[in-house]
């Protein structure tokens, strides 16, 4: 019996720019081992744990906050929330983006109206991000570590990418060569203008 679900190679320009069947540098991933999804990672040995922390940016003076400030990497923005991107350059993946609200509160601290719209925006990020076609899911991540302003890192997922899946993906974001700066800014005005069509302006602060 023939099983009818047949695969194929995905066939985008970010599909027949990657890297395909080579083994990538994880020397820039902090802490790594071999390429993920190949082997183990060998962890760093466990070090001693010092306290008080140094405080997040942003947290013992908003006015310090980069979350706050007009910024040239904000691809969408409205009155509760933005969304920027391209903050490091190109990446090996199709989208990495950041999500905040405009006002300086953190998860802990957050007004109920602000925590109600971070559903309705984390779902529109979803949906901008799969409107690129070489995208198959959305991965959303917070760490909390470096500022004291509530934000979440959006990861897409490239179509096919069975690798990807799960909490290795920022590794492999860390790991794959950068994309063109053309593709980046390509990518970055499809998922701006995905948002931008429930409203909200793109590219504001260029």
């Amino acid at each position: 019996m023939t099983d009818a679900f047949e695969q194929h190679p995905a066939d985008t320009d970010w599909h027949r720019w990657a890297p395909i069947g080579q083994t990538l540098d994880t020397s820039q991933v902090p802490g790594s081992g071999p390429a993920p999804s190949i082997a183990a990672f060998e962890l760093l040995p466990l070090a001693e744990m010092l306290v008080p922390e140094k405080p997040r940016g942003g947290e013992l003076d908003p006015a310090e906050c980069w979350h706050c400030r007009p910024s040239e990497y904000t691809i969408w923005q409205d009155d509760e929330w933005r969304v920027g991107g391209g903050m490091q350059g190109p990446t090996g993946l199709p989208f990495v983006g950041a999500i905040s609200p405009r006002r300086h509160v953190k998860l802990e601290d957050a007004p109920l109206e602000v925590l109600a719209g971070l559903g309705p925006i984390l779902q529109r990020v979803s949906e901008a991000t799969k409107a690129i076609p070489a995208v198959a899911r959305c991965h959303f991540s917070r760490w909390n570590d470096g500022s004291a302003h509530l934000h979440l890192w959006a990861y897409a997922r490239p179509l096919g990418m069975m690798q990807g899946r799960g909490a290795i993906l920022p590794y492999w974001e860390q790991s794959m060569p950068a994309m063109p700066e053309e593709m980046m800014q390509e990518y970055l005005t499809i998922v701006a203008e995905a948002l931008a069509a429930d409203g909200g302006e793109v590219f504001p602060n260029r």
